[in-house]
């Protein structure tokens, strides 16, 4: 029993001792490693803050911005491991470790193909600048102005003032409308006189009543045509022009348009009359 037990500690002390030579012998390129890591590890972080403040003209949102910055980080990071490992003469290890890499990255990619997908559209949003924060946008079946693009989702303030998460890949696939990318507004009024209106009367007081709210644009003037006889009335079409970067001042503008009108018309005796059908029912 002595024996063995002498035998097994002068292998244990064979081995460290042999472990202790191999040590010093590899020192070097240990030393040499650790200063190729640490040098690649300086230079990630330096050219992280470096993208970081570059994509500040382009990028708006600070979660993207650092997303590719640290990407990059990354990148070097590991460039910078696999020299040291190639100092080291561990081909054998930086193989293993490039291959249980891949899967892992395979298995990690599966899992969370859903959140990548979101994040790359919403780094898609950013770059392409498509739709910022502060537009109004029409996506989805929801309407509302653009609070915030991060990684996963976009969120926007609906005109009754809920917010409203959309995922980034939803935008992205689906047809969306943003009445920011243009500086005016087209509106279009639908409305009728009754047949014994003066209709050049009622022409004027429209107009008037629209111009007086939103001056006209050079070269887009108000346009006011008569379009067909009714049972009840005489239909009238009603379009002009209004600057505006806020995609909700569409709404505003209608409601507020149609308000002058009413009013315009109530002053000057002009009647808006009830459809028929409406009548026969009541």
């Amino acid at each position: 029993m002595g024996e063995k037990f002498i035998e097994a500690w002068n292998k244990m002390l064979d081995r460290i001792v042999e472990w202790f030579n191999l040590f010093i012998e590899n020192l070097p390129n240990i030393i040499l490693a650790i200063v190729v890591f640490v040098l690649f590890y300086w230079i990630s972080r330096m050219i992280s803050r470096y993208f970081n403040k570059f994509l500040g003209r382009f990028v708006e949102q600070l979660s993207v911005r650092r997303l590719i910055a640290n990407s990059i980080s990354v990148v070097f990071i590991g460039l910078g491991l696999i020299i040291s490992l190639s100092v080291l003469n561990l081909d054998n290890a930086m193989q293993s470790l490039l291959a249980g890499a891949g899967i892992a990255g395979l298995a990690v990619g599966l899992a969370l193909q859903g959140v990548l997908s979101n994040t790359f559209s919403g780094i898609f949003l950013a770059v392409k600048d498509s739709i910022n924060i502060g537009d109004w946008i029409e996506t989805n079946g929801f309407a509302g102005k653009v609070i915030d693009i991060n990684l996963r989702n976009t969120k926007l303030l609906a005109s009754d003032n809920n917010i409203v998460i959309i995922p980034n890949k939803s935008v992205i696939e689906n047809s969306f409308k943003n009445f920011s990318l243009t500086k005016q507004i087209r509106t279009t009024i639908n409305c009728s006189v009754s047949y014994d209106t003066d209709l050049e009367k009622a022409k004027v007081v429209a107009i008037a009543s629209i111009e007086s709210l939103y001056p006209p644009i050079v070269g887009k003037e108000v346009e006011f045509y008569y379009r067909n006889f009714s049972q009840s009335s005489i239909d009238f079409i009603l379009r002009f022009w209004v600057d505006g970067t806020d995609g909700i001042s569409s709404l505003e503008v209608r409601s507020e348009a149609i308000s002058a009108i009413k009013t315009a018309f109530d002053k000057n005796g002009i009647e808006i009359p009830i459809p028929v059908s409406k009548v026969i029912r009541e």
